[in-house]
């Protein structure tokens, strides 16, 4: 998400921060290329417009145009008026009980999705929830919850078959809670192509008669342009409590989050980041300003990590490598833990500078290349890399679709790993030989 966007930011920026001395002309060169940057990424004129204003307004002032380092000064601005813009405001999700959360959107925004996604994301906090199926149009997407449900392990309540009143339909939901100490209910609306009288009516006597606490907007991050007529259409109609932001993973412009956010003044509560059920993260403002413009979120990096990686197991594969006994189940076992972290170029962004390095990418389809060459390896062979010879190579290279060349390659910069941890290892030794040899 963001990566058209980040990638020019960063280039205005790093030119700016070039300049020993900053000049109003040096600012408006730069804020032109910014104001094009943002039309470019999909964010709506007027935002863009009044939001290129407020950092001029700021950055034309003594105290930055006298700095010993300006560029550096209007970069500061810069970040903290796009995490403002982001939402400065974001607020955690209220859950006073009966905490009653309403998810509402256009058909194909992910709606379905994203209400299991979250409830996966409450339940990992202690909560204990149900899901709602309030869809009475599209019997499919009834199904697709209740077989989400069933994949989370969270109750779903589905209304009775050939049910179209949607108001009995949540008279029936709740009657069926009864006693069971359920502290969360995520309620699955109706969408439709395009926003349409009727679906409006409908949703409006469904939040008078659940009084929700959180009405949560689910639009799709590449909307483009039409993201703000949606979202303000959606707002005045039923005065949204937040916004989530769908296939941020596959935008790579994101102008839709921009907009949003500012013609609503609702805050992005959550974003989903991936297809998988788990790819769903709270939205953090100043975290995603830092990563657009290539500062990276270290933050962010290290709570994935302490969610996605064993300890022990990372502990391990670590010893392995230092005494050089890393073998291919070692390597399988590295690829389960990276992928656990989510897609690599996405951690790529999280990394300070990362961002935008020419040339630097990761291929998936590569990695996933790799994958098959090892999983076309015997046990004994994973274990045991030294005994693969010509003949068994070949018979890898068929197993995993590749060729000898690509097997051969695999093996040797699997060799060069292993001899230079040997060699690190042997290096850490003599150190501390010598360092005994000094007392």
């Amino acid at each position: 998400m963001f990566s058209q966007l980040g990638d020019k930011l960063q280039d205005i920026f790093k030119d700016l921060r070039g300049h020993g001395t900053i000049s109003e002309s040096n600012i408006n060169d730069a804020l032109r290329q910014v104001r094009l940057a943002l039309l470019e990424a999909d964010v709506d004129f007027q935002v863009a417009k009044s939001f290129v204003a407020r950092i001029k307004e700021k950055a034309l002032g003594e105290e930055v145009l006298r700095s010993i380092t300006p560029g550096q000064q209007i970069v500061k601005i810069f970040h903290d008026e796009l995490t403002a813009l982001l939402g400065g405001d974001a607020a955690p999700l209220n859950l006073e009980r009966p905490a009653r959360i309403l998810m509402v959107g256009l058909n194909g925004a992910g709606k379905t999705t994203s209400a299991a996604k979250l409830a996966l994301l409450l339940k990992k906090q202690g909560h204990a929830l149900r899901l709602v199926a309030m869809d009475l149009q599209r019997p499919a997407a009834i199904e697709q919850l209740a077989t989400l449900g069933k994949q989370i392990d969270v109750p779903v309540f589905t209304p009775e078959t050939n049910e179209k009143d949607v108001l009995r339909a949540a008279e029936a939901a709740i009657a069926a809670a009864g006693d069971r100490g359920y502290n969360v209910d995520i309620f699955d609306t109706a969408g439709r192509q395009e926003i349409d009288q009727p679906l409006v009516e409908e949703l409006k006597r469904l939040r008078d008669f659940l009084q929700p606490q959180e009405i949560l907007l689910v639009a799709d991050a590449a909307t483009g342009q039409q993201a703000v007529s949606v979202a303000t259409h959606f707002n005045d109609a039923l005065r949204i409590t937040g916004i989530v932001l769908t296939k941020l993973d596959g935008d790579a412009r994101g102008g839709a989050a921009l907009s949003m956010r500012e013609v609503t003044r609702r805050p992005i509560k959550f974003a989903g980041v991936g297809e998988k059920l788990d790819q769903f993260e709270v939205f953090v403002p100043d975290r995603l300003a830092g990563r657009i413009l290539g500062m990276g979120d270290i933050v962010g990096l290290v709570e994935k990590a302490a969610e996605a990686v064993d300890e022990e197991e990372a502990a391990r594969l670590e010893r392995k490598l230092r005494t050089a006994k890393f073998d291919f189940n070692d390597f399988l076992a590295q690829f389960k833990m990276m992928r656990k972290l989510g897609p690599l170029e996405n951690i790529l962004g999280m990394l300070p500078g990362m961002s935008n390095i020419p040339g630097l990418s990761v291929d998936d389809r590569q990695l996933r290349r790799v994958e098959a060459i090892v999983l076309s390896m015997t046990l004994e062979e994973r274990s045991r890399p030294d005994i693969l010879n010509a003949r068994r190579r070949q018979r890898i290279a068929r197993g995993s679709g590749r060729t000898v060349t690509e097997v051969n390659d695999l093996l040797q910069r699997f060799n060069q790993m292993r001899k230079l941890m040997k060699n690190a290892g042997k290096m850490k030794r003599r150190l501390k030989e010598l360092q005994r040899l000094q007392r």
